[in-house]
Order: C-alpha cells, then sequence, then structure tokens
C-alpha cells in the first residue's frame, strides 16, 4: 500500500514536468514554423519586389520604344508627305515641260528656216561651211537620241557664229566659180561690209557685189591697198586704216554699223 501510494506520488509530481515539457515544445514548434513561414513570406516580399521592378522596367523600357517609334512613325510620315508634295511638283513639272515642249519643237524649227534665208541672203562667207551647218542643224531635229535642250543649244551656237560674221576681220581660202572659172583663192570679209577675193599668186582682185550678186574685177590700181588688207588680216603687219569695196550698197553699209 505504501509503495502504490509512493509511485502515485512520484507520478503526480513527474505529471507537471511532462505537461511542461510538451508546452515547451509546442511553442518551440510554433516558433519555428513561424520563423519558417516568416522567411518564407520574406522570400515571396523579396521576390514579388524583384519582379515588380522588372515589370517596372520592362514598362520603362516598352515606354521609351513607344516614344521612339512615334517620334520615327512622325518622322515618316512627314517623309511621306514632303515626297507627295514632291511627287506632285514634278508631275506639275512634267506637264510645264509637255506644254513647253508644244511650244519649243515649231520655235527650232522656225529658227533653223530662218538660219538658212539668213545665209542664202547674206554675203557667201564660208557659204559651204554655213549651209552645210544648217543641214546638221536638220538632220539633228529628227534624232531622238538628242534632247530637246541639246537642239535649242546648238541651234542657239550656230546663231552666235554667225553673228560673230559681221564682227570681225576674216580670212580664208576656198574654191569659188569667177568670171566662170574655178579658181582657188584667198578670201577676205571684214564684217558684213566687203567680201574681197585675191588669186593665189597675189595678181588679181574680186570684190562681191551683193546688188547683182556676182563677183566683180577690181581695178589693178587698187591691188597694192588691197594687198595690204590681206596682210592685216594675216596679222602680218599691223591694223591700220584700210581700204576696201564695198559688198553692199551704201544705205545696207551704213545700217549694219
Amino acid at each position: 500500500m505504501t509503495i502504490n501510494l509512493r509511485m502515485a506520488s512520484l507520478v503526480l509530481m513527474t505529471l507537471p514536468f511532462s505537461l511542461h515539457a510538451s508546452e515547451l515544445d509546442t511553442a518551440t514548434a510554433i516558433e519555428a514554423q513561424t520563423t519558417k513561414s516568416a522567411a518564407a513570406s520574406q522570400q515571396r516580399i523579396d521576390t514579388s519586389a524583384i519582379t515588380s521592378l522588372q515589370l517596372k522596367a520592362d514598362i520603362a523600357q516598352r515606354q521609351q520604344e513607344i516614344e521612339n517609334l512615334t517620334l520615327y512613325r512622325n518622322h515618316l510620315q512627314a517623309l511621306v508627305a514632303d515626297q507627295n508634295n514632291e511627287v506632285g511638283s514634278l508631275n506639275q513639272q512634267i506637264t510645264d515641260i509637255k506644254e513647253t515642249r508644244k511650244g519649243v519643237v515649231p520655235l527650232m524649227y522656225r529658227m533653223i528656216d530662218d538660219l538658212q534665208t539668213w545665209i542664202e541672203q547674206d554675203l557667201p562667207i564660208k557659204s559651204e561651211t554655213r549651209a552645210a551647218r544648217v543641214e546638221t542643224l536638220k538632220a539633228m531635229m529628227g534624232r531622238a537620241d538628242v534632247a530637246d535642250a541639246e537642239k535649242f543649244r546648238q541651234i542657239l551656237e550656230a546663231y552666235l557664229v554667225e553673228l560673230a560674221y559681221g564682227g570681225k576681220m576674216g580670212l580664208y581660202q576656198e574654191t569659188l566659180n569667177i568670171a566662170g572659172q574655178q579658181r582657188d583663192i584667198d578670201v577676205l570679209h571684214l564684217g558684213r561690209l566687203s567680201l574681197v577675193a585675191r588669186s593665189l599668186n597675189g595678181e588679181a582682185f574680186w570684190y562681191f557685189d551683193a546688188p547683182s550678186s556676182s563677183w566683180i574685177a577690181v581695178d589693178a590700181s587698187q591691188n597694192e591697198a588691197l594687198a595690204f588688207a590681206f596682210k592685216v588680216a594675216n596679222q602680218s603687219v599691223a591694223p591700220t586704216l584700210l581700204t576696201l569695196p564695198l559688198s553692199v550698197s551704201p544705205s545696207h553699209a551704213e545700217a549694219q554699223q
């Protein structure tokens, strides 16, 4: 009986200690679980923060790309608008060119015809060369490989060459029919006022008379003065006052001056 009481007392004495130890274990487990949960929560928070920062960075990058694309789109729209304006301008220029060509091409034909008439009615200064130039211009007008601008330039150039004949003294050789005979002669012209021919031996002189369209022999008394004029034209002597027969009428000569 006594032993049983002692054992019961021992059980009763150890029971509070066991209960206390169990509560500690439970508290420890709860604390550990709480710590673990807190760590997991913190990890999730950290992960969420990193994800949030990444999302913000991605959003900022996308916004920058959108701004860049918007600027580039506006740039392209401006280019397209300018190109459309340029296309419109070019189309208008093409239309204007077509209209201009309608007027320029007939003008060029008239200019060539007028040039031919001018040469035919002028003193026969280098007549074969000038006539050949007109024929070249006529042939050029029918060529598709020559631009209208180039055609017009060559026609103007031919006019400039013709104008030059009227403002200078020139000397050249030519074969002409004089007094019913083909002769190789030296020809001198002073502008469009005087046209004089000389035999190659220098012994005979003729001047062209425009009213009669013929070559007329010059009196031998004028040979010395004419020979001197040829020397001046050949630049073998210094220029001085010259005496030359007029190939045109005095009234025409006054009009030329």
